[in-house]
């Protein structure tokens, strides 16, 4: 693939882990997510809120679920 600068996309993304109740197993990912150059930034409480963040980033430049390529 051949990767170029104008279709580099930048995030910063930080999680961690809080635990929701003394039982084991039983925690909760928290974080946040930065797109770069805008600065916009979304507070996270599940993994999969991570793609809905990016997915619309990646579907700009063409080249995602709805742009073709996957």
């Amino acid at each position: 693939m051949d990767v170029r600068e104008g279709a580099t996309l930048s995030f910063v993304i930080r999680i961690w882990i809080e635990e929701s109740s003394p039982a084991p197993g039983n925690v909760r990912w928290r974080g946040h997510i930065t797109h770069v150059p805008s600065g916009r930034r979304r507070y996270l409480q599940a993994l999969p809120e991570i793609v809905a963040f990016i997915a619309p980033y990646v579907e700009q430049t063409g080249h995602g679920p709805t742009g073709g390529e996957s």
